[in-house]
């Protein structure tokens, strides 16, 4: 009975749903209609295709109504996303010694009377430094009916850590920071790009739907591939300087995402050191924001 009601509401919804005329009734010709999972068709024919499981035949004129399930997407075992894209901030964890680290070369004082560089030189503008970073692409690997999966792929990450202070960073004629002579800069960057891999297990709570809990967690290796110290001053101008300002090329990290549909938020941790060991700087990136994609 319940299954008769439901038939005689679909028909009658469908009719109402259609606003082709017939012109021609030696004509083939249909009108569809969704609603919900099934879709109806008007067939200006006398015969229903046996391919619908469900027909019911209304005769207005010549019209037939057809009414077939729609049948659910499957997943695929492998899908691929191309460029998305991550907006955050960075900052970095600072554990440097720096009575220590100004023992060393690579901190060097340049006038008689500076002090030298310190964790107060060093402090970032967390409003300004900020992450963004581009995926080329990614691909999540079926493990277990879609809810578990593997999750890869390869793009750049770009930090710039922006410093109020006068700390500079030169690579001649020796890898080494200092505070600079002149009176102060109205934009000091000191910019870092990798190449990078991600590597995460990925669980999605509803994987036929865009609305499910996920949440996803790993590790990415990174190369540098760029890095400079950007300046604007009065004195000077605009200045680059280039190189790889004793930076380890190598960067790996502890990554993660969570999210609730389309909105996700990811975050990385460097789990090894900004500059190399011998500057006996002991600055750990980290960065977190939001992810635009369409997983």
């Amino acid at each position: 009975m319940n299954r008769v009601i439901l038939l005689i509401g679909l028909l009658s919804l469908s009719q109402l749903g259609f606003a082709q005329t017939d012109k021609d009734s030696s004509n083939s010709l249909k009108d569809t209609l969704k609603v919900g999972g099934f879709l109806i068709i008007r067939n200006q024919v006398k015969e229903t295709p046996q391919e619908f499981f469900v027909k019911e035949a209304d005769r207005w004129g010549n019209a037939v109504i057809s009414i077939k399930r729609i049948p659910k997407k499957k997943n695929k075992n492998i899908t691929t996303y191309w460029f998305d894209l991550d907006l955050g901030f960075a900052n970095y964890r600072d554990l440097t010694n720096y009575p220590q680290a100004r023992a060393g070369s690579y901190l060097t004082i340049m006038r008689p009377g500076d002090p030298g560089i310190s964790e107060a030189n060093t402090t970032l503008n967390t409003g300004r430094s900020s992450n963004v970073n581009l995926w080329i692409f990614m691909q999540r690997l079926n493990i277990s009916k879609h809810v578990l999966n593997f999750k890869y792929g390869i793009g750049w990450e770009m930090y710039n850590f922006r410093y109020d202070s006068r700390i500079s960073f030169r690579t001649s004629p020796q890898p080494m920071a200092f505070n600079d002579t002149i009176g102060g800069f109205s934009k000091n960057k000191l910019f870092a790009q990798y190449i990078t891999i991600p590597l995460m297990i990925n669980i999605n709570t509803r994987p036929n739907s865009n609305r499910g809990f996920i949440l996803s967690a790993g590790v990415s290796a990174g190369y540098l591939v760029a890095s400079r110290n950007k300046q604007i001053s009065d004195e000077r101008g605009k200045q680059k300087y280039k190189g790889d300002l004793a930076m380890q090329p190598w960067r790996l990290a502890a990554i993660g995402e969570i999210g609730l549909g389309k909105v996700r938020l990811y975050g990385s941790y460097s789990l090894n050191r900004l500059q190399k060991e011998y500057t006996r700087m002991e600055q750990y990136p980290y960065a977190i924001g939001i992810r635009l994609n369409s997983w």
